[in-house]
């Protein structure tokens, strides 16, 4: 496959704001691809080099020779080049990685120039998230479409799901948990208070486990004997930033385990540092130390714990961590306890509760109604869909933010909730300025118009002190007092909330 057809599939995905477009470009492209392209088509896709580092960074790809006149490069080669440029180490690997450059993009036309310097620089901003992938893959490889999102949350990869769906739903189905590669987590939907929670998982009576919610790094630990991986949420290796974990990992009796969990920043008395303070830890050696809480236990020993239920999963936890280690939990069918629990950890400085299905194995990857979140403090995380320039002291930078719940009855997967600049420092200004220049549809015409259109990518995080109808915005509802708490890099748009989640939080 030449790479200007995965270009142009690139830039068609990008122009359009539908699901069903962006899967129908990506099926039609997927169906050209020879085996051997598949997984670096696939991942080029997906705005990602095969290679995990190539010594390349926007110096490396400023100045490029002028471009071709017409395409020759194929998707092979280009993977090819990268692969080679991943190896050039040692005295004179400046010059030779600069020579590697110009030969490859002296090779690429204009448009194909521009897409390698995004792909380089990780800037390929096109909306082709994993979820409209494995749309398409599975239409194209005729399977399931549940089957492939499985393995690639098992794999923690599209890519690896994609390869094996064209070998088969027998294939996919042999991708399992396996300890040293990490999975996509199990995620929260959100409930406005404990009683609607427990409404929702204890309508029988049965019991409920409440976990006290920490405002920490989610954090997922794989040990095989000595070896210890400790990743984020989205699946970054962060072992050799926090060695207190890996101590941690390798003090618990059992040799092979994946457990899942938070490192959180302590006060000398206890409590909570602020996010902040814990987030800047896993990036750099700050001198504040983390500790590790888990809250759910996927493996021990060679035994697999995923698709077993909750209160298993718990037991084995339990008998392998010890309580210091732990998140706080209790099991009860009562609402009051459940209250007093949530009332008792919000006090203690953290987020508020996640109360869980006993009876639910660990879906990987997925939000769904097994695990519900409540926060005293109502947050959202929705997507930017457009923002204004500001006026007055914000002249000059792109302010007020125009802020969408997930929908997946609306052909641009998106529902309009209502805009916001509250809680903007001028650092944030300035950060998201130039983040949204980035996700302008029409970057050439930015500053012609007073609301500029973006790419739906970018998650924020909005705390808000109630719901209520409207009939101005499409979603039947507007945020009372919303503002800003933060930007959610660790997740993608396909990762925010949904409007029934947000329709939740209605009262009367």
């Amino acid at each position: 496959m030449l790479l200007a057809e995965l270009v142009a599939t690139s830039a068609a995905v990008a122009a359009t704001r539908s699901r069903k477009a962006k899967v129908v470009a990506l099926a039609d492209t997927l169906g050209r691809v020879e085996p051997a392209e598949l997984e670096i088509v696939v991942s080029y896709l997906g705005g990602a080099l095969r290679q995990r580092r190539t010594g390349l960074g926007w110096r490396g790809v400023a100045d490029l020779p002028p471009p071709a006149d017409e395409p020759s490069l194929t998707v092979l080669e280009v993977h090819e080049a990268f692969e080679a440029m991943s190896s050039i180490a040692g005295a004179g690997s400046q010059k030779a990685r600069r020579d590697a450059v110009e030969a490859l993009f002296g090779r690429a036309t204009a448009d194909e120039q521009a897409w390698l310097r995004a792909i380089v620089t990780g800037n390929v901003r096109q909306g082709a998230l994993d979820a409209v992938t494995q749309e398409a893959v599975a239409q194209v490889a005729d399977v399931p479409l549940a089957a492939v999102r499985r393995a690639a949350m098992l794999a923690g990869s599209t890519v690896a799901a994609a390869g094996a769906a064209f070998e088969g739903e027998e294939a996919l189905a042999e991708i399992g948990l396996e300890v040293g590669r990490p999975i996509m987590p199990m995620l929260a939907s959100s409930a406005p208070d404990v009683a609607a929670a427990m409404a929702g998982l204890s309508a029988d009576g049965t019991e409920v486990a409440i976990d006290a919610k920490l405002d920490g790094i989610r954090i997922q630990v794989h040990r095989d004997g000595d070896e210890v991986l400790v990743v984020t949420r989205s699946l970054d290796d962060i072992t050799g930033r926090l060695p207190e974990v890996v101590e941690v990992a390798r003090s618990l009796p059992a040799s092979r385990f994946v457990l899942d969990g938070e490192a959180l920043a302590l006060t000398d008395d206890g409590r909570p540092m602020a996010f902040q303070d814990t987030a800047s830890r896993t990036a750099q050696d700050t001198g504040v130390a983390v500790t590790p809480h888990f809250f759910d236990l996927l493996h021990v020993d060679g035994r697999d714990l995923l698709d077993s239920p909750g209160h298993e999963r718990l037991a084995a936890l339990d008998a392998l961590v010890p309580e210091q280690h732990r998140v706080r939990r209790v099991v009860t069918s009562s609402v009051e306890d459940a209250d007093a629990f949530a009332r008792e950890t919000v006090a203690a400085g953290h987020e508020g509760v996640v109360l869980k299905d006993l009876s639910a194995p660990y879906a990987a990857g997925r939000r769904g109604s097994a695990w519900v979140k409540v926060k005293p403090v109502h947050t959202l995380d929705l997507v930017v869909l457009g923002v204004e320039w500001g006026s007055g002291r914000r002249e000059g930078w792109l302010s007020n933010i125009h802020l969408a719940a997930r929908d997946a009855t609306s052909e641009t997967g998106f529902v309009m909730l209502g805009k916001t600049f509250k809680g903007m420092t001028d650092e944030m200004l300035a950060w998201q300025t130039e983040r949204f220049t980035e996700l302008a549809v029409s970057p050439d015409a930015i500053r012609d118009h007073y609301a500029v259109e973006l790419r739906p990518e970018q998650v924020v995080e909005i705390a808000f002190d109630g719901l209520q109808r409207s009939t101005r915005y499409p979603g039947g509802v507007a945020l009372r007092f919303a503002r800003v708490v933060r930007y959610r890099d660790d997740k993608t748009a396909e990762e925010a909330d949904t409007i029934e989640a947000v329709r939740s939080h209605l009262t009367g």
